[in-house]
């Protein structure tokens, strides 16, 4: 979690006293928030810079051995050594872009600032190829043709290649695609001088949309530095619930330790990297110590739990896996509906609204487990043991889970993931008191997408919801899970699923 564990904010916000978001995000956001365009998806740099690598790296393999086929076919063949020399190369060549500094996005941007050093990686690449070559008494097993044809084709391709990026990133770029868009907390003139740091940086990626102050407008003044204060942190929670937000910057003093955990106490709960500004600090550390907005100093608070290629395997994972799972349990699910219809008139499906990633809300599949006049959209009150609105077939399907089979369609949609915690309905309840009003800091459970199943389920803590105490227990594992999250724990949690099935005893 870095610098501030998790406890401390919850004891911050025991202290300090209920929050709006950590607490009532249920309120519904201002109109003007709600009508608010959406932003354009942030391009992640990490994850662009690995796919060109990874395209650079199979163009010259492709490259070497296309030209050694149509040069050489029925002459020599494709042998082992064509082979190994044309990866070696290709993997050279991506080691030294990288070492000169080709796969930064200053390097992307445009040719001209990236062409000097990719003549100069690939030539140096070739001649250590050829160099070493040499030197092992090996260089007379390779056609000089197909050597030098690889060579100008090659740089060729690469730069053809970075001409149609640097193409790409600009009209990306223009869109706001690659803007890290960020939320200023804390006004004065220690604000005014980080936004002109970060204004003069054009590598920072930085774009501010404004700036948030729980000062009254008598001590924060309304426009700083040309940016106008949006609202108090309060305001930063509801803000980021309906826009994309991606960073958020204190300028607040690192010795207003109880100030800052007030604000922290309200913003943990969102899936968004939280920094300090170490611009004004009279703390000096060393200089591994910050993190970098260009050139900018900030000190790691928060990071989201999931980000550039955690987003990308997990996306991958959750949508092969659970394209398989559909085709395997497809009978069983045909299985189920055909028993769901037949056990009581209405739909086979049943549609509910519940929260998803960030708060937003998602339409989760299930299978129809209850009489269609008695069915509960909202949840408003909880499903109990040997309750009359529970078919014979749902108890049976909700026992053992299969209602929630019809999921695996939110998941190939990316609405949810295989595993993660389990979305809740909207007015679900705990000794009939809403979770968020049971549980400090419930909402830090959406900061990444719900699942199907959880660390929570497969530890006993799934089905009813009677006592404070077993939503507690939920929430605890959930922030586990997110804390700890890896492909690894996702496959160990699948795994351990359907024998968690069998023990609990508490789902109706």
């Amino acid at each position: 979690m870095s610098a501030f564990d998790v406890r401390d904010l919850l004891d911050a916000a025991g202290r300090f006293g209920p929050q709006s978001e950590g607490g009532a995000a249920t309120a519904l956001p201002p109109a003007e928030a709600r009508m608010r365009p959406a932003a354009p998806k942030l391009l992640s740099p990490v994850v662009l810079a690995g796919c060109v690598r990874i395209a650079e790296f199979a163009l010259v393999a492709i490259l070497g051995i296309v030209i050694q086929r149509l040069q050489l076919a029925g002459i020599v063949p494709l042998s082992p050594r064509y082979l190994a020399a044309t990866l070696g190369l290709a993997a050279l060549a991506v080691c030294l872009l990288q070492a000169v500094g080709a796969y930064r996005m200053a390097a992307f941007r445009t040719l001209r600032g990236s062409a000097l050093r990719l003549v100069g990686a690939w030539s140096l690449a070739f001649l250590l190829a050829a160099t070493a070559m040499v030197f092992t008494k090996i260089a007379d097993h390779y056609s000089r043709v197909w050597m030098a044809s690889v060579f100008v084709a090659g740089l060729a391709a690469l730069l053809t290649g970075r001409l149609a990026l640097a193409r790409f990133i600009t009209a990306r770029k223009q869109r706001g695609h690659f803007d890290r868009r960020t939320a200023i907390v804390g006004g004065g003139p220690v604000a005014e001088d980080l936004i002109r740091a970060l204004d003069a940086e054009a590598e920072s990626g930085v774009r501010i949309v404004g700036v948030f102050d729980d000062r009254g407008d008598m001590r924060s003044d309304t426009v700083v530095a040309g940016y106008p204060k949006l609202g108090t942190v309060s305001d930063l929670v509801a803000y980021a619930r309906t826009t994309r937000l991606d960073l958020i910057i204190f300028t607040i003093p690192i010795a207003a330790e109880d100030r800052i955990l007030q604000m922290l106490a309200k913003l943990w709960v969102l899936p968004i990297d939280i920094r300090l500004s170490a611009q004004a600090s009279k703390l000096r550390l060393r200089p591994r110590a910050y993190s970098y907005l260009g050139a900018v100093p900030v000190l790691d608070i928060f990071d989201k739990p999931m980000a550039d290629w955690d987003i990308v395997a997990k996306s991958i994972f959750d949508r092969v896996v659970g394209c398989a799972m559909l085709v395997v349990l497809a009978p069983v699910m045909l299985a189920v509906a055909l028993a769901v219809r037949l056990g009581s008139p209405g739909p086979v499906l049943f549609r509910q609204k519940r929260y998803g990633f960030n708060n937003e809300l998602i339409e989760v599949y299930k299978f129809r487990s209850m009489y269609v006049n008695q069915s509960d959209a909202g949840a408003a009150r909880l499903v109990t043991r040997d309750d009359p609105r529970v078919t014979p077939v749902g108890r049976f399907i909700r026992k053992t889970s299969l209602d929630e089979l019809p999921q695996l369609f939110n998941v190939i949609k990316g609405e949810l993931s295989l595993v993660g915690p389990r979305p809740h309905a909207l007015q679900a309840k705990a000794a009939n008191t809403l979770y968020d009003q049971v549980v400090d800091g419930y909402f830090a459970r959406h900061k990444v997408k719900p699942g199907i199943t959880g660390w929570a389920q497969v530890n006993g803590w799934r089905g009813e919801t009677d006592t404070s105490d077993k939503i507690q227990k939920r929430v605890e594992h959930d922030l586990h899970y997110i804390e700890n999250w890896s492909i690894l724990f996702d496959v160990k949690i699948m795994l351990a699923t359907p024998i968690s099935l069998f023990r609990t005893r508490n789902a109706y």
